[in-house]
């Protein structure tokens, strides 16, 4: 039985950020579990042509590592994934990675006052456990009749079949959101013929991406408050953005740009009719490309302003009864955001799971801690994605405060932090009670923000700026705090020393 005084579930950003702020914390005993082979998440597992980011890549990043090489304004999925690995590395966390540990089960015990897991390279236990799985992992697969006994070719976006040549193939791509349009434009001039099921038509944007000169990355490697001035301008412009999403009205104006850009691209207005969403850019996702729109208007593409309805043999069937014979589906429809697996893995005390608790609409305080899961703190958790700018911002505010709460239980001797139903259930109407002003609600559409109840529990309302204030330090009144139990072991080891790491940079 290997015990650690914080464990950390997942090695993408999410994981590898909790690992430096551990370390810069002081914290030495402590382990990063990882069910892959490799670091990444999401930016590991997803490989399909084209992919990239969809935020700026100065903000795409840690603020206490920044990155002078990017190549690209929105940088691609290997140089993410390089960066991410880099990263790990300069800071020193990579020796607390353990690879091929899949997390099974974990439970706190009540008694102890620990988390224990069964994991594929053993139980462990830990006084704190940082859930840092991500709501961009596990695919979420369509339940389509005869999609199973298709006799061709099926794949995920995100777990790409980079061994099946897709030359001169007929092929059907189920879903239009972020990974397809930039799958499809890749993947339009090597097919003989490509199928394209839109249940729902796509604001998509202009992509102000550019490649970034080696005169650029030099003057950012040389004058470092210069890519800071970069970072800080990009988050002004992206905030500035972020006002629309809490007044509808002013997206509603930039959608103008959307239409301006699908008139230019798409001349043919029986296919820019269906290409034409009809709710308020930034109820879905916000999509950018400048690709997309003209791959759709190629001689060997056919879109379908349908939903699949079924699959029968090779024949993919949408609603609206059109049909395509088909070598191959390429199924881009997102991941378990709300749905997420992680919750049908994590049991409190009484042997409850998360998932039973939230009964299909996930609910955290500060999306980061649930009443009744002591010493759990989930990373990228509910009721904090924003439709404008960076995860990384949101993380980092999280990571601040996780790691106050660690600091605190460390010093002041503490065995449990369990967040008081009162202060969980606050946060919650306040958010729930922000929301129907939002485009994200108000916008008139159905996106993935909507869990299974229809309530937005992926949604933050306000801006970063108030969020980054918001989550910043642990407050002890919140929570329910537990002494050390007879017979349990201290949480903090002595004689641990502070890490010798940069510190984050200030904004």
């Amino acid at each position: 039985m290997s015990h650690f005084e914080v464990l950390v579930v997942g090695a993408g950003a999410s994981g590898i950020g909790a690992a430096i702020r551990l370390r810069q914390a002081g914290v030495r005993d402590f382990a990063v579990l990882e069910k892959a082979a490799e670091i990444g998440g999401t930016w590991r597992d997803n490989t399909y042509p084209g992919c990239a980011c969809d935020v700026p890549s100065a903000l795409y990043s840690f603020s206490f590592a920044p990155n002078p090489e990017w190549t690209r304004a929105f940088a691609k999925q290997p140089e993410i994934r390089a960066y991410l690995r880099d990263t790990a590395e300069k800071y020193g966390v990579t020796e607390h990675l353990r690879f091929g540990a899949e997390v099974l089960r974990a439970r706190w015990n009540a008694d102890e006052h620990h988390w224990g897991l069964e994991t594929t390279a053993g139980p462990m236990t830990a006084r704190v456990l940082i859930a840092g799985t991500g709501p961009w992992h596990e695919p979420l697969i369509p339940d389509i009749p005869g999609l199973a006994t298709f006799p061709g070719e099926v794949f995920h976006s995100s777990r790409w079949n980079h061994d099946y040549d897709l030359t001169g193939k007929r092929v059907a791509v189920v879903g239009t959101g972020a990974s397809a349009v930039q799958f499809v434009p890749e993947i339009q001039p090597e097919v003989a013929r490509l199928h394209l099921f839109q249940r729902t038509a796509q604001w998509v944007l202009p992509k102000p991406d550019h490649y970034v000169p080696k005169a650029e990355r030099w003057l950012m490697r040389r004058f470092p408050r210069a890519q800071r001035a970069l970072r800080r301008a990009e988050y002004a412009g992206m905030e500035a953005l972020g006002i629309g999403f809490r007044h509808p009205w002013i997206l509603r104006q930039v959608q103008r740009a959307g239409l301006l850009h699908l008139r230019a691209t798409v001349r043919d207005p029986v296919l820019r009719k269906a290409l034409t969403p009809d709710y308020t850019l930034g109820c879905k996702r916000l999509l950018m490309s400048n690709s997309y729109y003209p791959a759709l208007t190629k001689s060997n593409v056919d879109v379908h302003a349908t939903a699949v309805r079924e699959v029968r043999g090779a024949t993919v069937t949408g609603a609206d009864g059109s049909s395509a014979e088909v070598d191959a589906i390429i199924l881009g429809t997102g991941f378990h955001i709300l749905d997420m697996p992680v919750a049908d893995k994590v049991f409190d005390g009484a042997g409850r799971s998360l998932a039973d608790h939230w009964k299909g609409s996930p609910r955290a305080y500060l999306g980061t801690t649930v009443t009744g899961f002591p010493n759990l703190f989930l990373l990228l958790g509910p009721s904090l994605g924003t439709g404008h700018t960076s995860a990384f911002m949101i993380l980092e505010a999280q990571l601040a405060y996780t790691i106050d709460a660690v600091r605190r239980i460390r010093s002041r001797g503490w065995s449990a932090v369990d967040v008081l139903p009162r202060a969980q259930a606050a946060f919650n109407n306040e958010v729930q009670a922000a929301l129907p002003g939002t485009v994200y609600n108000s916008g008139g559409c159905a996106s993935y923000y909507l869990d299974e109840n229809g309530r937005n529990s992926f949604s933050w309302p306000w801006s970063t700026a108030r969020m980054r204030a918001r989550i910043r330090e642990f407050d002890p009144s919140e929570y329910k705090i537990s002494s050390a139990p007879p017979g349990t072991r201290s949480p903090r080891r002595p004689g641990a020393s502070p890490a010798r790491h940069p510190s984050p940079q200030p904004w």
